[in-house]
């Protein structure tokens, strides 16, 4: 099926992987990085915060920059990492669309649930089209779970893809 994903993908169309699918991506080629075993070498499940990094993304373009949002992670091999020269890149073209950070925004060691570089959570690639997040949106979405926060999420992707279709 990846190969259908692939020349999805390559002809524009939007993929959206999360989580394992995020790994998935980065194994494919079609997202920079690799996502390796936690620092701490323990499965973690709780909710952390993200901040957004950038609105140049349909992930990202109707969310506030400067707030902190709370999704759940839940991943034993979700540490983001890419070498110096991949990193500089994905700063240069704003392709980090998310970091850890602590429920004020702030960037910080301590908010980094797994040791990812950069506290880098979620990345897109250079044409905007496919996008790859380790914390769990889709499970932050019903007031019944106590938690809306993913929710903007997929609205800022609605809002986007119906408009450009």
């Amino acid at each position: 099926i990846m190969d259908s994903v692939v020349r999805h993908a390559e002809k524009g169309g939007y993929v959206f992987g999360i989580c394992n699918g995020f790994q998935i991506l980065t194994e494919a080629g079609l997202l920079p990085g690799v996502l390796l075993k936690n620092l701490n070498q323990k499965y973690n499940c709780k909710n952390v915060f993200l901040k957004p990094q950038t609105q140049d993304s349909i992930l990202t373009a109707d969310l506030d920059l400067s707030k902190a949002y709370k999704i759940p992670i839940a991943h034993g091999d979700g540490r983001f990492y890419a070498d110096a020269d991949t990193l500089k890149q994905l700063n240069d073209n704003e392709q980090v669309i998310f970091r850890y950070c602590d429920e004020n925004g702030q960037i910080t060691w301590e908010s980094n649930p797994n040791g990812a570089e950069e506290n880098i959570a979620g990345v897109c690639n250079i044409t905007r089209n496919v996008f790859g997040m380790m914390p769990h949106p889709e499970r932050a979405t019903d007031p019944l779970c106590g938690n809306t926060d993913g929710k903007r999420i997929f609205e800022s992707i609605l809002s986007k893809v119906i408009l450009s279709v």
